[in-house]
């Protein structure tokens, strides 16, 4: 077992990763000043982007729950790592080769992330390594009748799992993992003779994360006397959950991101042949159905913007008619558009591609309609509208859909529409959609149920009370105090060592910020170093160290580049000069009540006035 990773090699590790890149993996950001960049928090459910991250000082900090940190926090906190994982993870990431000291380190119960997610790598490369086989030529003709050439199938990384028994088991023992791991990854099942493939003599799909690492499988089966099901899933796994996965993510997010627009298809084949025709926005769920843990993953990837669009497609038949309901019912997480699209004669993206080519793949998706109106026809279409009973059925069961639709302004027309698709009165109609919404309203909780908080439906551990800043009094004074100390955090450099010795002994009147004033104080000797921030927050007491990010990560009035250091400077001389101002009113005051100016005390404070004056001049000509 290896031992402690050196702190050196901690500490450039996390130099080197560029954290908007990191987290832009997971979450759409935008620009918000001056190394500054927000989105929507993964952390907890939120409608306006309140999670800000500044890749200079390698923070991330959420104004909205309060959960902030650098890269190895972030990974923790999102997939699960032990701080040594998270290490590995992004020295991976950089090629960056670590050194191990010996003694002293022990991993954390539980499997070992690491080495499952590197088992299932190794065993991509072991699957598309075979697809090139002889045995693998009846998975190459049916792709290749689908229209998936060998560049196709290399994009996506498809492989083939050989009819044995224990080929990959046999390759990957060889590699050093142990059936125990294999058996925690979902690569093996385990019988009464040991363990054995469990993908065998199939088309193989790598199911990957955002970030590229391969969580799972997904695998087609090719001969009639495989007695399995049609398509086989990696089980669950402490790396894959199907209900928070959505494939061909990892290749899609950046044109999700870039065009707030995402294509929801049904099968590995139908991304596929989606990418292949232009649409490289199209993802799939894994043998589940779409959930609202596939909604936050497509919020925080495409953003909270209600200009967005995410269009699903399904089936005509039945089963495809309920998916469509399903995704309806859970319509209301959005902010985005929804919209369904259905092919003609019912063929799905790959067939239609096949079939028509890629131009009618890229049609598919201009003829989309809105989903809450495929529902209304849905819900309409149930009922024998010949008679009154049919009439009255489909009005109760259409008059909810019409009361959710998200932008007002439709709500008349459609409501309209109901009315002539029923042949009933439009007051009718109206009362019935007014009453929908009146119950929906009166629901306790029904748009309020919060989505996980992170990629795991783990409850939030209970958390001490702590400093923010929306706990602080409102007031003038404590907004130069609160500005003054977000130059010092985060423009120290630009303030300059000189002025910052100066401005640590300035009166601050708000309790929580003298606070964050005697950490700066305390870790001046930090000035100038890439630990500065790093300083501050071991030098504050814990209830405070969430308060002294909030400050180092809020936006700076200042937007301009150029003129940051200057205003930086401007805000933290003011609190000096506030300071020098309450003296000269103190000493004014202690001179009025002498009287007599020929007095040697009254003299002594015209004395220290002029030199008040002259610190005050100095100030500004600095």
């Amino acid at each position: 077992m290896a031992g402690r990773i050196r702190q050196s090699d901690v500490e450039e590790v996390k130099r080197r990763v560029n954290l908007a890149d990191l987290v832009g993996d997971y979450v759409a950001l935008k620009n918000a000043g001056v190394d500054s960049m927000k989105g929507l928090c993964p952390f907890h459910d939120e409608r306006s982007p309140s999670f800000h991250v500044r890749p200079a000082l390698g923070y991330y900090h959420c104004f909205g729950c309060g959960e902030s940190g650098d890269a190895f926090t972030f990974l923790q906190r999102m997939d699960h790592l032990s701080f040594a994982e998270s290490v590995e993870r992004l020295a991976a990431r950089i090629h960056y080769v670590l050194s191990y000291e010996e003694g002293g380190f022990t991993r954390e119960d539980g499997p070992n992330r690491a080495r499952l997610l590197a088992a299932n790598q190794a065993a991509a490369a072991y699957f598309a390594a075979q697809l090139a086989g002889e045995e693998a030529a009846t998975g190459r003709d049916l792709l290749g009748a689908r229209g998936f050439d060998a560049a196709a199938l290399e994009r996506f990384g498809v492989g083939y799992a050989p009819r044995g028994w224990d080929h990959l088991t046999s390759h990957l023992r060889a590699q050093g993992y142990t059936p125990a791991e294999l058996a925690q990854a979902g690569l093996v099942s385990e019988g009464r003779r040991g363990v054995y493939d469990r993908f065998r003599g199939r088309v193989v799909w790598p199911i990957r994360d955002t970030s590229g690492q391969v969580l799972g499988f997904g695998a087609r089966k090719l001969y009639d006397d495989d007695q399995g099901p049609k398509y086989l899933n990696t089980p669950e796994s402490p790396v894959y959950h199907k209900a928070q996965v959505l494939y061909g993510l990892d290749l899609a997010k950046r044109a999700i991101s870039r065009g707030r627009r995402a294509v929801v298809v049904e099968g590995y084949t139908d991304v596929m042949a989606c990418h292949l025709a232009g649409i490289d926005t199209a993802v799939a769920t894994c043998g589940t159905a779409f959930g609202k843990e596939h909604i936050a993953i497509l919020r925080r990837v495409m953003g909270d913007d209600a200009a967005a669009e995410v269009v699903f497609t399904f089936d005509p038949d039945e089963a495809g008619q309920k998916a469509a309901l399903r995704a309806f019912s859970e319509e209301k997480r959005f902010t985005a558009q929804t919209y369904v699209a259905v092919a003609p004669d019912g063929l799905d993206p790959s067939d239609l591609r096949m079939h028509r080519g890629d131009e009618a793949v890229r049609e598919l998706f201009t003829r989309k309609t809105p989903l809450f109106e495929f529902a209304l026809r849905q819900a309409v279409g149930r009922f024998d509208l010949n008679s009154v009973e049919g009439r009255v059925s489909a009005l109760r069961a259409a008059a909810p859909i019409i009361a959710e639709i998200k932008d007002p302004s439709l709500r008349p027309g459609y409501t309209r529409e109901l009315a002539r698709m029923l042949g009933t009165e439009l007051g009718e109609v109206q009362q019935a959609v007014r009453q929908a919404a009146q119950q929906a309203a009166r629901a306790p909780g029904q748009r309020q149920e919060a989505e996980p908080r992170g990629p795991q439906s783990a409850a939030p551990e209970p958390r001490a009370p702590r400093v923010s800043l929306s706990s602080l009094r409102s007031a003038p004074s404590t907004w130069l105090e609160r500005d003054a100390l977000m130059a010092m955090l985060q423009q120290a450099d630009g303030v300059g060592a000189e002025l910052l010795q100066q401005a640590v002994t300035a009166q601050v009147a708000e309790p929580q910020l003298r606070i964050v004033r005697d950490a700066v104080a305390a870790a001046l000797p930090a000035i100038g170093s890439p630990g500065w921030l790093d300083a501050v927050l071991a030098a504050a007491p814990e209830s405070h160290r969430g308060l002294v990010r909030e400050l180092a990560m809020a936006p700076m009035p200042e937007r301009r580049p150029e003129q940051l250091a200057a205003y930086s400077r401007d805000v933290v001389i003011s609190l000096l000069d506030r300071d020098l101002q309450g003296l000269k009113r103190e000493l004014l005051a202690r001179m009025q009540r002498i009287g007599d100016h020929a007095d040697p005390a009254a003299r002594r404070i015209q004395e220290q006035l002029v030199a008040l004056e002259a610190a005050r001049r100095g100030l500004r000509e600095e």
